[in-house]
């Protein structure tokens, strides 16, 4: 039987192969250059705007609520400039008052703001801890409570994920990426069993959220945009009490195989334009 330490990372499905990363998506010269010349900038004043607003709540808002509003005020405005609506799906799943685990298909830096956008409720999110070096974004992390998974050492990501099951006992929602890092090549990547872990350690529900359209958006190394309708699919909770750490890796199997599954229906074939 595997240790809490060996579930924290496991090979979530032999059949997914590292394939290599696909051609660059061909974008018109004019529309490049009207991405460098006004998308990226204003994603930058965005950025900065939002996240000043959200520092400067962050002296009296103790429980994080207005920061979190500030949050999702980004990420619609994020949308917006990108022409992008998301329309959710199964949103009936998505109960404002339960705490569980949110576990989402990472695909493209689009992906937090259609989160943040279209979660109805307040939420924490679990990030590298790198990110809190990142001006304006990593002090918005810091003060509005965030959960950092530092990946330095078994040791330092089971104190992490320690610390995210504490957030998920005080009644809070846990959105997490388990890939790890964005899609290089729009397939799914093996999941670390962390999201699984603290669902367990917590006994709250894991939820598989399944972002489509958001890496033919954007994909990863690309900074033009390819505007599209977005969608954001609800799965079924699956329970975990009764579950002990030692099931994180089965668990994590059954919530790869539902992300999976989901997109490729919602997909067709599971390819990308």
């Amino acid at each position: 039987m595997p240790t809490e330490t060996e579930t924290l990372k496991t090979d979530t499905d032999a059949s997914v192969q590292s394939a290599p990363a696909p051609p660059k998506p061909w974008i018109p010269f004019g529309r490049r250059w009207a991405n460098y010349l006004f998308f990226l900038p204003a994603v930058g004043l965005a950025v900065v705007f939002f996240g000043t607003i959200a520092l400067v709540c962050g002296l009296w808002d103790k429980d994080g609520r207005q920061q979190h509003n500030v949050a999702r005020m980004w990420g619609r405005a994020m949308l917006r400039l990108a022409l992008s609506p998301v329309t959710v799906e199964h949103a009936e799943r998505l109960p404002e008052q339960q705490t569980a685990v949110y576990a989402c298909n990472h695909l493209s830096y689009f992906d937090t703001p259609a989160l943040y956008a279209k979660l109805p409720f307040q939420f924490r999110i679990i990030a590298k801890a790198p990110l809190w070096k990142v001006p304006f974004v990593g002090w918005y992390l810091n003060r509005s409570g965030q959960v950092s998974i530092d990946q330095t050492s078994v040791r330092s990501g089971v104190v992490s994920l320690g610390r995210g099951a504490k957030t998920l006992e005080a009644g809070m929602p846990l959105v997490i990426f388990p890939e790890g890092g964005r899609a290089f090549n729009g397939e799914m990547q093996p999941m670390m069993a962390g999201a699984a872990w603290m669902a367990i350690k917590a006994q709250v529900p894991l939820v598989p959220l399944t972002l489509v359209g958001t890496y033919e958006l954007l994909p990863i190394h690309v900074y033009a945009l390819r505007p599209r309708p977005l969608k954001l699919i609800v799965g079924e909770p699956i329970a975990t009490e009764g579950m002990t750490t030692r099931d994180a890796d089965a668990l994590t199997a059954r919530l790869f195989a539902a992300i999976h599954e989901t997109y490729i229906r919602a997909t067709g074939n599971g390819e990308h334009d």
